[in-house]
């Protein structure tokens, strides 16, 4: 699949082989410590945060225009689903483009003070596409790879992401069946890349461990999870 510009995280890097890509990894830099510190404050604040829906609901009208009413994303992956994804998850995330953690010109843009100026519209808006439950439309694969995802997923992701890949709200581990399939399958690969330095070492090598079909499978079968597409037999 065509691959984003390479964008290296700004770290000291050391180059780790893994079945034919290359993760970036070291030892972070002192500024980015700092960062990282203030990061957790921020999010320790937002935790605290009692969110008011009405609020949320406010600030949520800015993430409709790429997300949509109804939180769901584009068919074609550019945008993910978020409507019902655990608000720890979304508030992390925040957190993450706020901080330069991860990266996406418009995220940053968005995850600014000027839409989000203080950790209570964090806490409001993330509470509410939380509750966000309109039936999802998602873009899927072409389904001849489903039950090899499903014997991957069940091999390397589900005693983290769960039986239904309905993830961890305690945990802040994200929710991913019904998301779209091409969003899902980037992902992969841009934390494999080095293009999601939030992603820990851990969790970047078992990503690697899988090919590209494995990749393809793994994101086909998820995107059918709790979403109208099924699962063919």
């Amino acid at each position: 699949m065509p691959r984003q510009p390479q964008r290296l995280p700004r770290r000291a890097l050391q180059t780790v082989p893994l079945v034919g890509s290359v993760l970036l990894l070291g030892a972070l830099l002192p500024g980015e410590t700092a960062a990282v510190s203030t990061s957790q404050q921020e999010l320790e604040a937002v935790k605290h945060c009692t969110p008011n829906l009405d609020q949320g609901a406010e600030v949520f009208h800015t993430c409709a225009m790429c997300h949509g009413r109804d939180g769901g994303g584009t068919v074609d992956g550019m945008v993910p689903r978020i409507a019902g994804q655990h608000a720890s998850v979304l508030r992390k995330q925040l957190i993450d483009y706020r901080y330069d953690r991860r990266w996406d010109p418009r995220m940053e843009s968005i995850a600014g003070r000027h839409d989000l100026p203080a950790a209570q519209a964090i806490a409001d808006v993330t509470a509410y596409v939380n509750q966000l439950d309109q039936e999802p439309h998602i873009g899927t694969g072409d389904g001849s790879l489903v039950q090899q995802g499903a014997a991957s997923y069940a091999q390397q992701c589900r005693a983290c992401h769960g039986v239904a890949a309905q993830g961890d709200s305690a945990h802040a581990i994200p929710r991913l069946a019904g998301q779209h399939y091409e969003y899902l399958r980037r992902q992969i690969y841009d934390a494999v890349d080095g293009r999601r330095p939030s992603f820990s070492s851990a969790h970047i090598r078992l990503l690697a461990r899988l090919d590209h079909d494995d990749i393809q499978a793994v994101a086909d079968y998820l995107s059918r999870l709790g979403s109208g597409a099924g699962l063919p037999p």
